[in-house]
């Protein structure tokens, strides 16, 4: 198993801890690579023959395929599995912030470097897509606090994500963002970005490759909850990266129009309604200056997937907390990057590779509690 790398906010674990830890994460990749391939198996041999008899044809979409899998006993025994492990890896990560969360907390308040910033907004109201649920089955999601100058929702995520991703994000979990700047450099090697803005930041995972890939840039990182930004900041610091976070909504944000070059998140646009998403991209096309250009990195859309493989990508809207995962890919991208006032001509929808080899060498296709299992990404853009 690959090592996280170690910075001075990433949690510790004791023995016993990291055993616990690994248990879960094997389990993960157990489940990936090893059991979930047998719903397929099932489909094609039991449940799709059975759809077939009682309808003269075959499933024609992930619905229509779930109503003849989810009584299967393999895959309700693979889904009980998955979900599962993904409350025994928060609780495991749980374990190990809750006994070191005095030291986190003060790291992340004296920490003496002041190379970005970070601007709380105590006021900002925190939108029903977050509340509603704990998004990932995270207890208290991303935005609760249970005490002054919180950070354990930052630090649990930056450990149960390693371990969510099953080591291939990278020891830095920074994968999808070096993927979208892998992208940048190749496709727009004469694109140089001033000023650059990440919606939906959470702990900076993404953010830290735009500072390193564009250092003459401003980097600014958004989002709503502030014990990840409190986190995010510190790591950032720790880590010698000038960024400069803010509690923001990406639906309303305070910056002046036309204020960046570059717009970016990473799988931001499933955690959010679809309405949310509307107002988000219209954001984006009032803050980008003119021949800007904004980027969203997701899933493949379920528009051209074969029925089967999008049932199994969609896992994660009935299984996961991802109440919105199935609505987003879903949607007509095209109309809505048109409607939010960018040229049909400057619209992007694009596959992109993993910038790390670990991660090309995954399970090789996409389904639920692997998002990135293909080794690629799904970007969804335009240019102003």
């Amino acid at each position: 198993m690959n090592t996280q790398l170690q910075h001075d906010l990433l949690p510790t674990a004791t023995h016993d801890e990291l055993a616990r830890q690994n248990f879960v994460q094997s389990l993960k990749v157990h489940l990936a690579t090893k059991v979930s391939p047998g719903n397929k198996a099932i489909y094609e041999h039991k449940a799709a023959p059975r759809f077939a008899r009682e309808h003269q044809r075959p499933p024609q979409d992930r619905h229509e395929v779930r109503s003849v899998m989810q009584d299967e006993p393999y895959y309700q025994m693979w889904s009980t599995l998955l979900r599962t492990s993904q409350e025994m890896m928060w609780d495991a990560v749980n374990v190990s912030v809750e006994r070191q969360l005095p030291q986190l907390r003060e790291r992340a308040a004296t920490n003496g470097k002041t190379l970005g910033s970070l601007t709380l907004n105590p006021d900002l109201a925190i939108p029903a897509y977050h509340t509603a649920v704990d998004i990932h089955c995270q207890p208290g999601g991303y935005h609760t606090e249970l005490e002054q100058d919180d950070v354990a929702a930052g630090a649990t995520y930056d450990r149960a994500v390693y371990i969510y991703a099953m080591s291939r994000l990278g020891s830095l979990n920074d994968e999808m963002g070096q993927s979208v700047v892998l992208h940048l450099k190749e496709q727009h090697a004469d694109f140089r970005p001033a000023r650059i803005l990440d919606m939906g930041c959470t702990v900076g995972h993404s953010t830290l490759p735009y500072a390193d890939a564009y250092p003459e840039a401003e980097v600014f990182a958004i989002d709503v909850g502030a014990p990840v930004l409190r986190y995010a900041h510190a790591r950032a610091e720790a880590l010698g990266k000038r960024v400069h976070f803010s509690q923001q909504n990406a639906e309303r944000t305070n910056f002046e129009a036309g204020s960046f070059d570059l717009i970016v998140s990473h799988i931001l646009l499933h955690e959010t309604s679809s309405q949310a998403i509307r107002n988000i991209m219209k954001e984006c096309h009032r803050l980008l200056r003119p021949g800007g250009m904004m980027l969203h990195q997701e899933v493949p859309q379920y528009e051209g997937m074969p029925p089967y493989e999008a049932f199994i990508l969609d896992w994660d809207t009935y299984n996961n907390n991802e109440p919105f995962w199935g609505t987003v890919h879903s949607m007509d991208l095209q109309k809505l990057a048109e409607e939010s006032g960018f040229a049909a001509r400057g619209v992007i929808q694009t596959m992109i590779p993993s910038a790390l080899e670990r991660a090309q060498a995954r399970t090789e296709k996409f389904q639920g509690g692997d998002f990135g299992g293909g080794g690629a990404w799904f970007v969804f853009g335009a240019t102003k």
